[in-house]
C-alpha cells in the first residue's frame, strides 16, 4: 500500500503505440509511478501486482472489450481510480463505459493536460491511505491533521499557503512536482494569475524552515530543489 510521500501508481492499458507511450511519458513526467501494457489481461495482471490505484483504460484493445475489462479491474480492486479512454463518443457507450465501474470518460483525440487535471481532482477527493497521521523527515514533522508544522519539536508557524505547499512537497518527498500541480493543489485549478505569486511563497518557506532549523541548532530538515523549467523537489538531508 502506498503512502502518502509515495507517487500514485498508474497503469495505463493502451495498444496503439504512440498513444500509450506519450500517456506513459506524460505521467512519469507529473510524478506517477506508471507502467503501461498493450493487452487487456496484462494490464489487469500488472494492476493486480501493481496495486495500481490509477488505470487509463482504452476500450479498443485487442484480446478484450475495455468495458468488460473495466467490470472485472472494478471487482477486483474497489478503490481503483478508472479513466477510460476511447474514440466511442457515443452516449450509450459513454453510459456503459461508467456503468461498468468506470470513474471519468474521455474521448479521443483528448487533451493531455485536461486529462492530468481530471486525474488530479479524481486523487483529490480520495483520502490518502494515512490521512491524518503525522509526517516526519529528519528533524521535520507535519501534523497533517492539525496542519501544524514543527522542527526538531518545536512548532514553526507558516502562513496558509505556505504550509499547503510544504505539505504537498513532504506528500511527494524525493519526486518533481511541476509548477502546474503546485499552482493547482494550492491555489486553484482555475488559477490565471502569475506564477510568480509560486516562487515568492517557496521563498518565504525557505526562509522560515532555516531560521527554525538554525534557532534549533543546525537541525537536518530536508530541502526545497528548484528544478529549472519543470517544478520543486523535496529532498531529505543526505545521511
Amino acid at each position: 500500500m502506498r503512502t502518502r510521500m509515495e507517487p500514485a501508481v498508474a497503469v495505463v492499458i493502451e495498444d496503439d503505440e504512440t498513444v500509450g507511450r506519450l500517456l506513459d511519458r506524460a505521467l512519469r513526467g507529473n510524478g506517477y509511478r506508471s507502467s503501461w501494457y498493450r493487452t487487456g489481461w496484462a494490464g489487469l495482471a500488472g494492476a493486480r501486482r501493481e496495486q495500481a490505484e490509477v488505470v487509463l483504460l482504452d476500450l479498443g484493445l485487442p484480446d478484450v472489450d475495455g468495458v468488460d475489462l473495466a467490470r472485472s479491474l472494478r471487482a477486483e480492486l474497489p478503490e481503483l481510480l478508472i479513466i477510460m479512454l476511447t474514440a466511442r463518443g457515443e452516449e450509450i457507450d459513454v453510459v456503459s463505459g461508467l456503468d461498468a465501474g468506470a470513474d471519468d470518460y474521455l474521448v479521443k483525440p483528448f487533451s493531455l493536460t485536461v486529462l492530468l487535471a481530471r486525474l488530479r481532482a479524481h486523487l483529490r477527493r480520495r483520502p490518502a491511505p494515512d490521512a491524518g497521521l503525522p509526517v516526519t523527515i529528519a528533524d521535520l514533522t507535519l501534523d497533517t491533521a492539525a496542519r501544524r508544522c514543527s522542527v526538531a519539536g518545536s512548532e514553526v508557524v507558516l502562513r496558509p499557503k505556505e504550509y499547503d505547499l510544504l505539505e504537498t512537497l513532504v506528500l511527494n518527498s524525493g519526486s518533481a512536482v511541476s509548477r502546474e500541480e503546485l499552482m493547482a493543489r494550492v491555489w486553484d485549478e482555475n488559477w490565471f494569475g502569475s506564477t510568480k505569486t509560486l516562487d515568492v511563497t517557496i521563498a518565504s518557506l525557505r526562509s522560515r524552515l532555516q531560521a527554525a532549523g538554525e534557532h534549533a541548532g543546525a537541525a537536518r530538515l530536508p530541502t526545497v530543489a528548484t528544478l529549472r523549467g519543470h517544478g520543486y523537489r523535496l529532498d531529505p538531508p543526505d545521511g
